[in-house]
């Protein structure tokens, strides 16, 4: 079995943490699946939360490397972001897709909806089906809820522009894994 993910983990620049996040497996209380797609941030970006410095909503981003930083993306989804960086620095990862492979039915079930690819093809879709809520934020993940493993193995990663922002899009701070159905829009 893959390790677990400690916070010293998380302790690079976001765009590094990202790319070495796609093939690790995510899990909240057991449900979860293999990172397909993330986005990088970080506080010199004007795209990212953090950009304006520590404000309540977005503290989290602040604290150490390792735990999660969840925010309502348009007043609907909750959305899950890995902090990364040491030094209260303002860095994160977006979790954009994953491929579900846990707790199917449950995703299922919570997302209302029979079609696998369709399930967290999106941070909105992964939060829902992975049941994130406002309390995790802060958490620890290498502590329940959470359990996410290292990648098994190389994987080919692609890179590209993050999407779903207007300031910055064309920074290449978005990856996914090459040839996989489940990411929320082709890189």
């Amino acid at each position: 079995m893959p390790r677990r993910l400690r916070p010293a983990d998380f302790e690079e620049d976001a765009p590094v943490v990202a790319q070495a996040l796609i093939g690790a497996v995510l899990l909240v209380d057991g449900v979860g699946g293999r990172i397909v797609e993330t986005e990088a941030y970080d506080r010199e970006d004007p795209a990212s939360h953090s950009h304006s410095g520590p404000t309540p909503r977005n503290q989290a981003m602040f604290g150490p490397p390792g735990r999660a930083y969840v925010y309502r993306s348009y007043g609907i989804h909750w959305c899950l972001n890995f902090v990364c960086r040491e030094d209260g620095h303002g860095a994160g990862v977006l979790i954009r897709a994953i491929e579900p492979l846990h707790g199917i039915e449950v995703m299922r079930e919570r997302r209302g909806l029979q079609e696998v690819k369709l399930l967290c093809a999106g941070p909105g879709r992964v939060g829902q089906a992975l049941g994130i809520v406002h309390a995790f934020n802060g958490q620890r993940l290498d502590q329940k809820p959470f359990e996410v493993r290292a990648s098994e193995g190389r994987h080919d990663v692609v890179i590209g522009p993050r999407i779903g922002i207007s300031k910055a899009a064309d920074v290449p701070w978005r990856f996914g894994l090459a040839g996989s159905p489940f990411l929320s829009r082709r890189l």
